[in-house]
């Protein structure tokens, strides 16, 4: 890639401030305790949350910015549907996530920000239960006194290119590419207390016009991105019922990134977070979610202190209330 000095350079490593700060806590940086709780069939629930980032960044040199900090909000509407399939207890997930942010930096010893606003790419989730969670109505639940013992799930999580995104800048919120997280997930109860931990990798299809035919690159660039492997453990404790509070903590490493085949290696990401996350009811169907998470051992990204408060109202279909 070619850049003209000066004003090209500022743009494009403020564009890759922007770019990992953005990109990172929306990926791998989950934190989802009870991911894989059994529900009724018929469950619906929408949700409505935000969160709050604001922290350092961390390039490893990667390009030539200094003292660079993130602060930016986003806003997210999701809606959850419980069900059942052959027999198991399975659930979809769809999620609508907005941004807007506001990204500081020292580059090439002068001081230089960037304000952003719109859609982030929307994210599609769908679980099902292998073991110790059949199907089940309300009442099936009632009747037989079911409660959780040991959960085996397994789910997948795309997320389409949906945002926005213009080729011809580097900075943009959409990733102008498709993301899938395929996910074993396992938890057990020990009387209040609740485990679970979860296995996952994240996979990238390339970007085939990243950052192209502009003033500063002429011709289409290719970006690809190796997989994140990545682990959560989530260490929860009832309260009373639909009272919850969890110690949440996960560990990702890889997403190496190339331009048009030159990788990078300096990009690769080994980091770490940690939270705590609190559950409780406010009224018949609905309920508040706060949390905040902060990273533990970063090497490569954003070292973001996160804030969400959430709010979700949940209901049963009627005929789903007494039969299967």
């Amino acid at each position: 890639m070619v850049s003209r000095p000066g004003r090209g350079a500022i743009r494009l490593s403020l564009g890759l401030l922007v770019l990992t700060a953005a990109a990172a806590p929306l990926c791998a940086q989950d934190l989802s305790p009870r991911a894989y709780v059994i529900t009724p069939s018929g469950s619906n629930a929408i949700t409505l949350s935000y969160s709050y980032n604001t922290g350092d960044l961390q390039f490893e040199g990667a390009v030539p910015i200094t003292d660079a900090t993130g602060k930016f909000s986003v806003p997210v509407l999701a809606y959850y549907r419980g069900f059942g399939l052959f027999g198991r207890s399975a659930n979809a997930l769809a999620v609508l996530p907005y941004a807007v942010g506001t990204f500081k930096g020292t580059v090439l010893g002068e001081p230089h920000s960037i304000y952003r606003s719109g859609l982030v790419d929307s994210q599609f989730r769908f679980s099902i239960n292998l073991l110790g969670g059949p199907s089940m109505t309300l009442a099936d639940i009632v009747q037989k006194k079911w409660r959780q013992k040991r959960l085996l799930g397994v789910s997948l999580k795309v997320v389409p290119p949906t945002g926005q995104y213009d080729p011809t800048k580097l900075i943009n919120l959409g990733a102008n590419r498709w993301r899938f997280k395929p996910e074993l997930g396992y938890s057990q109860a020990f009387g209040r207390f609740i485990l679970d931990g979860y296995a996952s990798a994240w996979f990238f299809t390339k970007n085939p016009e990243f950052f192209s035919n502009n003033q500063y690159v002429t011709g289409t660039q290719v970006q690809t991105q190796s997989p994140i492997a990545a682990a959560e453990l989530h260490l929860s404790y009832d309260i009373r019922p639909r009272y919850w509070v969890s110690l949440d903590a996960n560990f990702w490493n890889g997403g190496t990134t190339s331009i048009n085949g030159v990788e990078n290696p300096v990009t690769q990401q080994r980091n770490s977070r940690v939270g705590a996350t609190a559950s409780f009811p406010i009224t018949r169907h609905g309920a508040a979610k706060v949390s905040y998470a902060q990273g533990a051992y970063i090497r490569f990204g954003g070292d973001f202190r996160i804030f969400s408060v959430a709010w979700q109202y949940s209901w049963l279909d009627h005929e789903n209330r007494g039969k299967k």
